[in-house]
Order: structure tokens, then C-alpha cells, then sequence
């Protein structure tokens, strides 16, 4: 939806019933989104681009402010796209706007800094725990990790050095003949 200031985004709204009234005046019942810069919190480092949360703010707006339709997808199917177009958003927060509120409260936490996922930022994979790492908190750059076939974090690395001080070697399968 047009903002007043044109200097601004787009308002982002899920249209939730569309109306005329005795004139004919077409009108629009939204939802709004807020972009976390607009949240009580305001933006933080997780905090993807294209992130929005659905708040509980609804509004009756003119069909003329609508400039065009988005698609705000769930965080999991958001990670999912090959592509992400210019219309493609995503939702993992519901925000009460006059508390400040988040659903949910909490959310997984990845890498040695313990931060949501967001998914801007690359992250690489350690193939010993699974677990996931930013390629700074690994200090390694972005165009190392890039170039990664394997990655195996400190501890998953020590825990195989240590196995091997203590005698155990994990032999490959070989023939017996």
C-alpha cells in the first residue's frame, strides 16, 4: 500500500474483506505487516530484508492506496525458493503492536553467536554435529566458504583428534582375502 511519505517502502497488508460503500467508494479491510524497523525491538541483526511480522493492527483503507500484490510467504517456505523475486516477503513472528509483543517468543538459535537464523547472511554446515556456523564465527571468509566441499567445526575436529590420541581408529571397510 502507498505510503504518504514516498521517500518510504511500501505498506505491506493481508486485504482481509474488500467492500463498497453507498457511493461506491471501494474499500479495503486490512491486516497490517511491520517491518522490524517499525517494532517496539526494532531491527536486529537476524532480521532478514525481506521480514515481516503480522501484526494485530487492522485498518480500513481506500482500494486506491493499493499499489500491487505480494506474496509473504511462511519462514520455511521462504528458505525453500530458489529464486526470490521482488514481491517474495516472509513471516515467522506474529507482533501485538500496542504491547510489543511477539508470537512466537522464541525461536532456534544457530552458531557459536547463539543468533536466529536469517536468511541474507550464508552459513555452512559442519558434517560431524549438523550444526550450523556463519563463516566470521569460524574465521573464515565469505568467499572461503563459498569454496567449502566439506566443513567440520572445532569441536566435532578436536573430538576426532581426541579419539585418535585415545587409540581409537575408525578403520575403513577393506576386503578380506
Amino acid at each position: 500500500m502507498r505510503p504518504s511519505d514516498t521517500g518510504k517502502p511500501p505498506y505491506v497488508a493481508r486485504v482481509e474483506k474488500i467492500e463498497a460503500d453507498s457511493r461506491n467508494n471501494v474499500k479495503v479491510r486490512v491486516r497490517w505487516y511491520y517491518r522490524p524497523e517499525e517494532s517496539l525491538g526494532g531491527r536486529r541483526q537476524f532480521h532478514g530484508a525481506k521480514e515481516l511480522f503480522l501484526s494485530d493492527h487492522y485498518d480500513v483503507q481506500s482500494a486506491h492506496t493499493i499499489e500491487g500484490k505480494c506474496i509473504v510467504h511462511s519462514f520455511k517456505n521462504y528458505t525453500k525458493l530458489e529464486d526470490v523475486g521482488a514481491e517474495d516477503y516472509y513471516c515467522r513472528f506474529e507482533y501485538k503492536a500496542a504491547t510489543g509483543a511477539f508470537t512466537p517468543d522464541r525461536v532456534a538459535v544457530y552458531c557459536k553467536c547463539e543468533m536466529p537464523y536469517n536468511p541474507d547472511d550464508l552459513m555452512v554446515q559442519c558434517e560431524g554435529c549438523k550444526d550450523w556456523y556463519h563463516p566470521a564465527c569460524v574465521d573464515m571468509t565469505i568467499e572461503e566458504a563459498k569454496m567449502l566441499d566439506h566443513f567440520v567445526c572445532s569441536e566435532c575436529s578436536e573430538d576426532d583428534l581426541k579419539r585418535s590420541q585415545n587409540g581409537f581408529h575408525p578403520s575403513p571397510v577393506s576386503d578380506v582375502k
